[in-house]
């Protein structure tokens, strides 16, 4: 891990991932749409994902696939599940219908759900029940007519959590051919109105290629946290929490803000420690080595560099962590306090772990029940509110120069 001081702060520090254009990318999504099906198994077989005898996960394979998972497993993916559909039902009962009424107009909007959504689910490094659960509870929870997951490579426990979550349909493709298949529909895949679900970067520019055609959630890249730690802080968590992270993936990023060159060493001694025991630490010693801490003055400077970075995952390791919270608005998820540990949020604590990354925090929250609906308006104006409204309408229609609104507004005057 590298230490720096507040300001010798590298530009690297704050360097967002560029998800270009990939020419194979587009060469994929235009076979899939002219192919379907048959450009599906083709990219599944050259990919390493398998020769595929059919596209979707049968009933048959859904059985067994719960023979094949331990029951400890099974109840945890339960827990998971209902903690995760609580918070989605509190979030949806924030929203409501909304009518009212001025002048003899009424306006309003209505809460109305997707009719179809897609949910990726990564399953190359490791299988991801975990984002199943993230994906598909929210959607059904918001009313989905029809949800359907596509993984690659799709482990038994992937299936469980599929099905357990409430999955329509569960197909056995993934990458590019997935998106592509999942946007435009192919003989056997219905077309979505929308893709949520994280990737690698081929993933990533695919749905960044598809959208405007079909709906998507955000464009997110490596997994990415922010510590803030003060002396309340524990060393151990803060190293262990450094590495869950490193380990998704090699361009995985972990960010430490402290308050003392000791804390910073003692932090990196603990995770070198860890990574010695470390099955993925293949994966995690090369994220590590390109992780971060920043030496800080004070909090108001751990707030600013919080607030630039934007991080997906962001943990508040100080005193009285919960009455500091109103100083940060930059974040995909925060964690308050020693013991709220970002794991529990990844899996079971109930707030999703389908987060903006690259600072898309800025200006977007991570995925929840919101996602999957649409707040759609209505008016109604009777025969007198019209004449009142005719003659506002028909002003600002004259001086835009568009003389067709201002004859439909005119005509009912």
């Amino acid at each position: 891990m590298n230490i720096f001081n507040y300001n010798e702060i590298p530009d690297e520090f704050f360097a967002n991932i560029e998800f270009e254009t990939i020419k194979s990318v587009n060469d994929i999504i235009d076979d899939v749409k002219k192919s379907g099906d048959g450009a599906l198994i083709k990219y599944s077989r050259q990919f390493g994902d398998g020769l595929l005898d059919s596209l979707e996960v049968s009933k048959d394979e859904i059985k067994k696939a719960y023979k094949n998972v331990d029951k400890k497993t099974i109840d945890a993916i339960k827990t998971a599940i209902d903690n995760v559909k609580l918070f989605a039902q509190k979030q949806l009962e924030c929203l409501k219908n909304l009518d009212t009424e001025y002048d003899g107009i009424k306006l309003g909007h209505r809460i109305i759900p997707l009719k179809r959504a897609g949910c990726y689910i990564p399953g190359g490094n490791y299988p991801l029940p975990s984002t199943a659960v993230m994906t598909i509870i929210p959607a059904k929870t918001a009313g989905v007519k029809e949800v359907i997951a596509c993984s690659p490579r799709i482990k038994d426990v992937t299936i469980v959590a599929c099905d357990m979550a409430g999955a329509d349909k569960i197909y056995k493709v993934g990458g590019v051919q997935a998106i592509a298949a999942m946007a435009y529909g192919t003989e056997t895949i219905q077309r979505v109105d929308k893709i949520v679900g994280p990737g690698n970067k081929y993933v990533t520019a695919a749905k960044k290629q598809i959208y405007g055609d079909c709906g998507i959630d955000f464009l997110a890249g490596p997994s990415e946290v922010l510590i803030i730690a003060d002396e309340s802080a524990d060393a151990r968590f803060t190293a262990a929490d450094m590495l869950a992270q490193c380990e998704h993936d090699r361009d995985a990023r972990a960010y430490l803000i402290c308050f003392s060159h000791k804390f910073a060493k003692e932090v990196d001694k603990y995770a070198k420690e860890m990574l010695k025991q470390l099955k993925t630490s293949e994966i995690a010693k090369i994220s590590y080595e390109k992780s971060f801490a920043v030496v800080a003055d004070n909090l108001e400077q751990a707030v600013e560099i919080s607030e630039k970075r934007a991080p997906e995952h962001l943990e508040l390791c100080i005193e009285n962590a919960q009455a500091k919270m109103d100083m940060f608005s930059n974040y995909g998820s925060l964690f308050l306090g020693n013991y709220s540990a970002e794991v529990y949020g990844d899996y079971c604590a109930g707030t999703n772990h389908t987060l903006p990354t690259n600072t898309v925090a800025r200006y977007s929250g991570g995925l929840s029940v919101f996602d999957f609906l649409k707040v759609q308006t209505y008016q109604y104006a009777d025969k007198n509110a019209a004449k009142k409204l005719s003659k506002t309408a028909a002003i600002i229609a004259e001086n835009e120069g568009l003389l067709a609104h201002k004859n439909a507004a005119d005509i009912r005057a």
